[in-house]
């Protein structure tokens, strides 16, 4: 099922994996395209699928990766880029080892920085020094942040260090040996940031998720859900599950 409601081009699929292909398609027409496209990438449960697609696509000899270059969401902080549960590795683990992407052209901000706000301003720029980013791909946290921009009074504009929301932190838990483990930091581009995409692809999937995906899409526009800021980009595409799904219509 395929509507345009709002600024959202939005997509439901039968499952999680009829998401992730058809996240994969958008990905892959992108590249096509425009060959040294900037494309900023996501972290966490959701893309997973998408990334084994576009592995696969790139073994089959579809998908050329040599020309783009990547920006990441966020990284927690402090964390060691070989630490199992970075972002860094999370990356190398599911995407970066298997295709023939130029590692220098990957970027993910340091979460050993000795100064994080500089490593945030350092960020920040050289995301403007490549032009922005063309096509930046989104998960959707339980509590509406996207990236980790989390529930607070104001939309931030810029990459920046961030405390943890206490929900976040739950949720994230599941990967560490004990909750304790997990990073109570992260540094983040900001909503600001992510705005100046020309195009962005938000995946949602699960019934976990159905009543945020809701507000996101339908709900008044507040930093207590960040990801309802999204209504107000210009191009934003929305792939869900039927699972996620529930709670809204677009017939």
């Amino acid at each position: 099922m395929e509507k345009k409601v709002r600024n959202f081009h939005i997509l439901v699929e039968n499952n999680y994996d009829a998401l992730s292909g058809a996240a994969a398609r958008i990905i892959t027409e992108q590249i096509a395209s425009k060959s040294d496209s900037v494309i900023g990438l996501a972290t966490g449960s959701t893309p997973i699928g998408a990334y084994a697609k576009l592995v696969n696509a790139h073994k089959t000899g579809t998908l050329d990766f040599s020309g783009i270059t990547t920006f990441n969401l966020d990284e927690y902080y402090p964390i060691n880029p070989d630490n199992d549960q970075s972002y860094a590795y999370f990356m190398r683990e599911q995407l970066y080892k298997y295709v023939n992407i130029n590692a220098a052209n990957t970027n993910i901000p340091s979460g050993t920085a000795a100064d994080p706000a500089a490593e945030c301003a350092t960020y920040e720029a050289k995301i403007a020094a490549f032009g922005g980013i063309d096509l930046q791909l989104l998960g959707l946290g339980l509590n509406g942040h996207i990236g980790f921009n989390e529930p607070a009074d104001h939309f931030p504009a810029i990459t920046h260090h961030v405390a943890l929301d206490a929900s976040t932190i739950a949720a994230n838990s599941r990967f560490f040996a004990n909750a304790d483990d997990v990073p109570k930091h992260a540094l983040t581009m900001g909503i600001g940031t992510i705005f100046q995409a020309r195009h962005i692809l938000l995946l949602i999937s699960g019934a976990a998720k159905a009543k945020t995906a809701h507000h996101v899409l339908f709900g008044p526009i507040m930093p207590q859900v960040p990801g309802s800021a999204l209504q107000l980009h210009p191009n934003v595409t929305v792939i869900l599950d039927e699972a996620a799904a529930t709670q809204i219509s677009i017939l």
